[in-house]
């Protein structure tokens, strides 16, 4: 743990650094949208600095084009860590855009909000998507559909794989591991101070994270999917949980895998 101090300090950093660039972002996003996409790249990777949060990346995305990211879930943490690979948007359940403060965070990044109760809505969703994904988008879909402690990796769903059916759109499978505490390995105990899932309070959650001392995350990006694998949303689901699953447990043990 980090003093109190230290705590409140870096916490002050935080917001004093989010809440001018909130209306800035506003701005760009009406008037300069290619400014826009790039901003939260930025802000996150200071961000990781002023939280503690120590991102270890290892292999690298496609050059150019739009592609779908792919990955493991484990808390609000992975928002942080993955905008520091590229410029990108989110996929995220439709009640986060009714969070107070966090929902503007996450519209300001342009997240596509969809509703995983609702199978009526999954072809809307999915059409935003595509649409986006048209347009030189890069997305991070969340497959499990829910966060959880990071020890393993919960079974994908397909229905949003469908949006990257256009054989220019990459899927890139993109492991998470909550590697590292105060350079040691993560321990079950240290766990949930970083994962958060369940009915966990977000707040104090966050005050947890930041007292708990830094964090190393391992970012592990995999090869994209090959054109026939991607074009079945089925098997590219398979095939994507099966590569994250097995390079979180290399990750975890000290090891790194890349495919």
């Amino acid at each position: 743990m980090i003093s109190r101090v230290s705590a409140i300090c870096r916490a002050t950093c935080f917001v004093g650094v989010t809440l001018p660039l909130m209306p800035a972002q506003f701005l760009l996003i009406k008037f300069w949208p290619a400014m826009a996409r790039r901003l939260p790249y930025h802000y996150h990777r200071l961000c990781c600095r002023i939280l503690g949060f120590d991102i270890r990346i290892s292999g690298k995305l496609p050059d150019a084009g739009q592609c779908l990211i792919v990955s493991n879930h484990v808390s609000w943490i992975d928002i942080v860590a993955l905008s520091t690979i590229a410029p990108l948007s989110f996929v995220a359940k439709r009640e986060v855009a009714s969070w107070p403060f966090f929902g503007w965070l996450a519209k300001l990044q342009r997240t596509v909000f969809v509703d995983r109760e609702r199978r009526h809505s999954t072809k809307h969703s999915r059409s935003e998507m595509e649409e986006r994904l048209s347009a030189g988008d890069r997305i991070v879909l969340f497959p499990e559909g829910t966060s959880h402690d990071g020890a393993s990796v919960l079974p994908f769903k397909s229905s949003f794989f469908a949006a990257a059916s256009s054989a220019d759109v990459a899927v890139v499978p993109v492991t998470l591991a909550y590697a590292r505490h105060w350079n040691l390995p993560m321990t079950r105990r240290n766990r949930p101070r970083f994962a958060w899932y369940a009915d966990m309070e977000l707040i104090p959650h966050l005050w947890e994270a930041i007292c708990a001392g830094p964090l190393t995350v391992q970012i592990v990006i995999h090869d994209a999917l090959d054109a026939q694998t991607r074009e079945d949303r089925k098997l590219a689901a398979v095939i994507s949980q099966r590569v994250i699953r097995r390079s979180l447990a290399a990750a975890l043990h000290g090891r790194l895998v890349l495919e």
